[in-house]
């Protein structure tokens, strides 16, 4: 899965959890990292803060502001979505689907920020 897809899918599983109870910290902690990230860009924050309540309509946009400020490079941030996505989703965590997947030659990732499951596909 790619990071900005990670990304996206802990964000609507922090919002529905939001929505049914107390907002969980993990899903907290996501939201804080990305509005840093997009930080003195009102309308970003705004598109952040619309999502959770209408994931389908503001997705699109949401996505292309997190590739915009980089945040889908950014190993704290995609660290955070793969803890969330752990917590509200543990079978499919443990099944791989939120891991990495390098399909190409790409500089920057540095660690190991999919718990050991970064498979490496260059071509």
């Amino acid at each position: 899965m790619e990071p900005i897809s990670i990304i996206l899918a802990a964000l609507v599983a922090g919002a529905a959890k939001a929505a049914g109870d107390a907002a969980p910290d993990a899903y907290q902690g996501l939201k804080a990292l990305i509005k840093r990230k997009f930080a003195g860009e009102p309308k970003a924050e705004m598109i952040l803060e619309e999502h959770e309540t209408d994931p389908e309509i503001y997705e699109a946009p949401l996505k292309k502001k997190l590739v915009e400020s980089g945040a889908d490079k950014d190993q704290e941030i995609i660290k955070a979505a793969q803890k969330l996505l752990k917590e509200e989703k543990p079978e499919e965590s443990a099944a791989g689907k939120f891991s990495i997947s390098v399909a190409r030659d790409i500089k920057g990732i540095v660690g190991d920020i999919s718990g050991g499951n970064i498979d490496q596909n260059i071509s």
